[in-house]
């Protein structure tokens, strides 16, 4: 057993950082997020474990065939007890399970981490059938109680399209999402993140994420939550730290205009 962990272990860390494959990833998409690669170790590494499990189990089978294969009428000895082989095959899947579940819970704990001091933070109100993008660390100018908020445009029958919300948010920063919801259960899930999460009326949810890669995506919502669930999107766009922040000031400057005018 220690030679085959010892195989595991080196194939799963040179594996973890090829994410560009998509042989190496098994099918899985492209993470952009530190938590996305940490689920697509995971993904990797349980794979690796299946195909050891099965090439061993596989192997003993072929080799039961082959070598104890006897022509002969007559029954084999039959052995009533193998203490050591009883042993082995009741304590090896104990070890397999427990190796296993530490990995799990491990990366489990880290996805689920909330650090007391994010650097940026979303308060995201999903409805029927759209979004609210909030940044309550950036208040617009001349309004005590608005800060920055994206809102979306609910679909409704007739119209062939609508203005999808927008979410952006910087890469290399630690980026919080508070998830309330105003009506149904719905769910928040952007591809690439690896993650979703349901956004439960009465029940705030929070997730933590760090972008590592720039670009523009689709957000979804994966709850059945009305007849017009599958047109509740809305745009996610990583941008850099500079690009973030040019965006939050012209984005002031606009919705200080339109609560000028409104008043």
């Amino acid at each position: 057993m220690l030679p085959l962990t010892a195989v595991l272990v080196s194939v799963v860390g040179g594996t973890a950082g090829c994410t560009s494959s998509p042989f190496t990833r098994l099918g899985w998409p492209v993470p952009v997020t530190k938590q996305g690669q940490v689920a697509l170790t995971m993904w990797q590494g349980s794979w690796i474990a299946a195909w050891a499990v099965g090439a061993v189990v596989w192997g003993l089978i072929i080799w039961a065939i082959i070598f104890h294969r006897k022509r002969t009428d007559r029954p084999p000895h039959q052995v009533r007890y193998n203490l050591p082989i009883e042993m082995l095959y009741t304590v090896v899947p104990f070890i397999m399970v427990g190796v296993l579940f530490y990995f799990t819970a491990r990366d489990e704990n880290y996805i689920n981490r909330l650090p007391p001091h994010p650097d940026v933070v979303v308060n995201v109100v999903g409805y029927q059938w759209s979004w609210q993008f909030q940044y309550p660390q950036y208040q617009v100018p001349g309004s005590p109680t608005k800060y920055v908020t994206m809102n979306g445009e609910p679909w409704t029958p007739g119209s062939s399209t609508k203005q999808l919300p927008q979410l952006v948010i910087p890469t290399n920063r630690t980026v919080r999402f508070n998830l309330t919801s105003t009506d149904v259960i719905h769910a928040f899930w952007i591809v690439p993140f690896e993650f979703k999460r349901d956004v439960i009326p009465g029940h705030p949810n929070h997730f933590e994420v760090t972008p590592t890669k720039t670009g523009t995506f689709i957000g979804h919502c994966t709850e059945l939550c009305g007849l017009y669930h599958s047109r509740m999107l809305f745009v996610v766009k990583i941008v850099t730290p500079a690009q973030f922040h040019q965006w939050i000031g012209a984005q002031q400057a606009l919705q200080r205009t339109a609560a000028g005018s409104a008043q």
